[in-house]
């Protein structure tokens, strides 16, 4: 196994697909194009969002227990859960309760993004070595979260 498989090993580990209905992760990778993004409502043991930044062939995932806000100068509480398929961009269901993660997940915005990371000479960095660094900056192109944002 190698790439996505390896990196959703977390993301499998957690569910049983027969009975959960989310995308098991075995779509074909994602076609080429600005990287996606989205943002979730997740009703479960506490209402939360998932924000997910498609890096590679997944989508690098976080819970934000207050939700996104519109204006990119405030900060939230980002905490990294495990990666999630592609596939994932377009669920919205309900997780049966006591499944990991169960209740319901509605998506709440989505669309591209630009990253925007450098380092100190103002050369590109690249977004997944941003990410692994702890501090990745990026432009969101959605329909409701529009600007610059950074996680640190």
């Amino acid at each position: 196994m190698g790439g996505e498989s390896d990196a959703l090993g977390a993301y499998h580990g957690k569910r049983d697909f027969g009975r959960t209905g989310e995308p098991a992760g075995e779509g074909a990778p994602g076609e080429g194009g600005e990287p996606r993004f989205v943002v979730q409502i997740h009703d479960a043991s506490t209402l939360h969002f998932d924000f997910r930044l498609q890096v590679a062939d997944v989508l690098k995932s976080w819970s934000v227990p207050k939700g996104p806000s519109a204006d990119p100068s405030d900060k939230r509480l980002a905490v990294p859960t495990e990666d999630h398929p592609l596939e994932y961009e377009e669920f919205e269901g309900v997780i049966p309760a006591g499944e990991y993660g169960g209740g319901t997940v509605i998506v709440w915005d989505h669309g591209t993004y630009e990253p925007l990371s450098h380092d100190r000479r103002g050369r590109p960095v690249d977004f997944a070595e941003s990410l692994a660094h702890g501090h990745a900056r990026f432009r969101l192109h959605g329909a409701k979260l529009r600007g610059e944002y950074a996680l640190t």
